[in-house]
């Protein structure tokens, strides 16, 4: 009987990868541990410092920066976390601030320059709306991921010790905050804090029908010593992602399965606007307009050295199961 090769993948822990987690899926000629109990910070963190996982969900942003500095890591095109970012931008209700063009010369705080979130909104601030990024005050909440230099022209520093931007934006001692997810105040309804765009959902639906940009926050990267000594595990690994996101699309397609009253009403909507596979993986040419836009802010913004084609970053995979029951979402 073959031995299957033991890998440890870290990722969030996901409707989209339920099945691979209680073994309903398996990849073949592998055994995967998956664990899912850590924050997306100290997965990040653990994996681009310590290479401490095989396999890891990871911060696109700071993926591409490892991969264009070197580091032994390479993706595969699963993609596990997408998110709209427009209702991510928060503003102190006091601070004058009512369109995007107001934050020029504010006060702005982050989480880490680095954070997908967070590059994905400077980008969309100086791309859709024409805000000068230099004029801005940025403070820093966390260490970043890859060490490196301050972009030229831009302002950037640690917010104090211990400080969370959340508590200094309702306080205050800044303007607005770009974050990866809702802040504190804002969850008690702290009437000082508010969002950039009221309407934060009517935003992101036009950006969607303009773009057509499902916004990619993470990759899976799978450490360069497992594929220089069994590259197939790109494919299967690929391939098992896959059965265990069309296993759950099978779940939702239960109406009792999620405990909201007009959760299939929501999900209609979705695919009448999105289509019937909004989390696809593969290079597939919508992922791949993503995937450019995503790279053009990153070397725009100074973070990687060139705007490397996709293809640089991604190992080539066989996304088409064979013999496991395929459904398509559609």
């Amino acid at each position: 009987m073959a031995t299957k090769l033991n890998l440890t993948f870290a990722s969030g822990d996901y409707e989209i990868i339920k099945s691979l987690k209680d073994g309903t899926v398996t990849a073949d000629g592998i055994d995967l541990n998956m664990l899912t109990d850590m924050d997306s910070s100290s997965r990040h963190w653990r994996m681009l410092r310590g290479m401490e996982f095989d396999v890891a969900e990871l911060s696109a942003s700071s993926y591409l920066m490892a991969k264009d500095r070197g580091l032994p890591l390479t993706a595969i095109p699963v993609f596990l976390h997408r998110r709209f970012r427009h209702g991510f931008i928060f503003i102190n209700t006091k601070a004058g601030i009512t369109a995007p063009k107001d934050l020029e010369g504010k006060r702005v705080g982050i989480k880490t320059w680095q954070a997908t979130a967070v590059l994905y909104l400077r980008g969309l601030l100086a791309g859709e709306y024409g805000v000068d990024l230099s004029t801005i005050e940025w403070r820093t909440e966390l260490e970043d991921d890859i060490p490196f230099e301050a972009p030229a022209g831009y302002s950037i520093s640690r917010a104090p010790e211990g400080r969370h931007v959340g508590d200094m934006l309702a306080e205050g001692e800044l303007d607005a905050v770009l974050y990866p997810e809702i802040l504190d105040p804002v969850v008690r309804g702290d009437e000082r804090v508010g969002r950039l765009f009221a309407d934060y959902r009517a935003e992101e639906e036009a950006y969607f029908k303009r773009t057509r940009n499902f916004p990619i926050m993470h990759v899976t990267a799978v450490r360069d010593e497992i594929l220089e000594r069994h590259p197939w595990v790109a494919t299967n690994v690929a391939q098992a992602c896959e059965r265990a996101k069309l296993a759950a699309y099978r779940r939702m397609a239960n109406p009792r399965i999620v405990p909201l009253a007009w959760f299939l009403d929501a999900w209609d909507q979705q695919r009448e606007l999105m289509g019937p596979d909004p989390w696809e993986n593969d290079l597939t040419p919508a992922n791949r307009k993503n995937l450019e836009t995503l790279i053009g802010f990153s070397h725009g913004q100074g973070l990687i050295s060139k705007a490397h084609p996709v293809e640089f970053f991604f190992a080539e995979v066989n996304l088409k199961p064979r013999g496991h029951g395929e459904w398509s979402p559609g």
